[in-house]
């Protein structure tokens, strides 16, 4: 009996560390600065799905959600941007479909 339990306590452990693992959604959350640009530019993505966009010494607000198939869309200042999300813990690459990239690193 004793067995039985804990091989049902470790099926549930197991389903619960998977189900906790790092998704797109929470991986993209905190303050990111762009790679290679010749001055500060950061972005800055919140829980509420609130962002900030801070480049020249100036920073707009505005909203962004990450939909299923990894496409970002943000509207900072009235103005709409979307692209293809690859991020991880430390990189996140936003490609527009004009096939721009941009590439920031976890702050």
């Amino acid at each position: 009996m004793k067995l039985k339990v804990r091989m049902i306590m470790a099926a549930c452990l197991t389903l619960l560390a998977s189900a906790c693992s790092s998704s797109p959604q929470s991986m993209i959350l905190g303050k990111w600065e762009i790679e290679g640009a010749p001055l500060k530019m950061t972005a800055e993505f919140d829980r509420d799905g609130t962002a900030k966009m801070t480049m020249f010494g100036q920073t707009v607000q505005g909203v962004y959600k990450l939909t299923n198939d990894n496409r970002l869309e943000w509207t900072l200042n009235g103005q709409t941007t979307k692209a293809k999300v690859n991020v991880t813990a430390t990189e996140l690459e936003l490609t527009t479909d004009a096939n721009q990239t941009v590439k920031y690193r976890k702050m």
